[in-house]
């Protein structure tokens, strides 16, 4: 689809690395949409941006007529509900129920919750060399296993292609790989390693982190999605 007025397009202020930011513009991607890109570092935070969401974490979504939408897997869900080629939601025709997108939001919870605070720690741990490295690692395993177990019944998350679960979590399966990355290599994570390569050899991937100007220094906005 093609957008002639960028005038009337929602505004992304995003962060290159933040995971949430990461799935914010995979969803984006993933949808076919198209936004007016804000990067920013979190250093300098756009008084726009703290108005639009005075919690001042990104991704911020604003969308043309003014809504603010300010988390990540909101904007997600902002855009595939508006068009999802890939049927990521794994939408039944002609059901108001979707039982299977109701599994993927509560695991999509859990990692929010639950993985990520333990992944934290464990980040943490590994950069200033403490001695609870080993304990913060294993305090991430149950939930790394539990994906891994399902990997090993079918390609992606929930079936044979690829979900709004697998891209949720992609950016911070990522950083769990990145934090010691032989012991990932070497560990039990035959099918979590074949899945990460997949998606990060990915064209999808390779678009949602291509670097642009930080809109602080440019002042100029940056055209990001469609097709």
């Amino acid at each position: 689809m093609s957008v002639t007025n960028t005038a009337r397009l929602p505004t992304l202020y995003s962060l290159q690395h933040c995971p949430y930011a990461m799935r914010a513009r995979l969803g984006i991607l993933l949808a076919e949409q198209q936004v007016m890109l804000r990067p920013i570092i979190m250093q300098n935070k756009p008084e726009e941006m703290l108005t639009a969401s005075p919690k001042g974490t990104v991704p911020v979504l604003v969308l043309a007529d003014g809504t603010v939408i300010d988390e990540s897997l909101d904007i997600m869900l902002w855009a595939l509900k508006r068009n999802d080629p890939q049927n990521l939601l794994y939408a039944q025709a002609n059901s108001d129920r979707n039982p299977t997108l109701e599994e993927m939001l509560k695991i999509i919870n859990e990692n929010d919750q639950e993985f990520k605070p333990s992944l934290e720690n464990y980040k943490r741990a590994k950069r200033f060399h403490h001695d609870s490295e080993e304990a913060d690692r294993l305090a991430c395993e149950p939930f790394i296993q539990r994906l891994e177990n399902r990997l090993s019944q079918h390609q992606f998350f929930m079936g044979e292609t690829p979900s709004l679960l697998d891209y949720a979590l992609l950016s911070f399966v990522r950083q769990f790989a990145k934090v010691n990355k032989p012991i990932f290599r070497d560990g039990p994570y035959a099918n979590l390693q074949r899945w990460l390569d997949f998606h990060l050899q990915s064209r999808i991937f390779a678009r949602a982190m291509v670097k642009y100007p930080l809109w602080m220094d440019s002042g100029e906005e940056s055209l990001f999605g469609n097709k």
